[in-house]
């Protein structure tokens, strides 16, 4: 979830004119950054080793 905060601080960095497809696409990237860093708090992460593995497997 965004904070009215972050949405502020969000459109302060855009130029005067904008798209709502622009503003859409970066609030969905920010949620996605603010619940990664949840999760990564929470210890609800996948050990970089089970990552390679997996990524691995693609290429065989």
């Amino acid at each position: 979830m965004i904070t009215k905060q972050k949405l502020i601080e969000q459109i302060d960095q855009f130029p005067d004119e904008f798209t709502i497809d622009e503003l859409v696409e970066r609030l969905i990237f920010i949620d996605k950054v603010v619940m990664a860093e949840k999760q990564s708090i929470n210890g609800n992460v996948i050990p970089h080793q089970e990552v390679a593995n997996y990524i691995e497997g693609w290429f065989k």
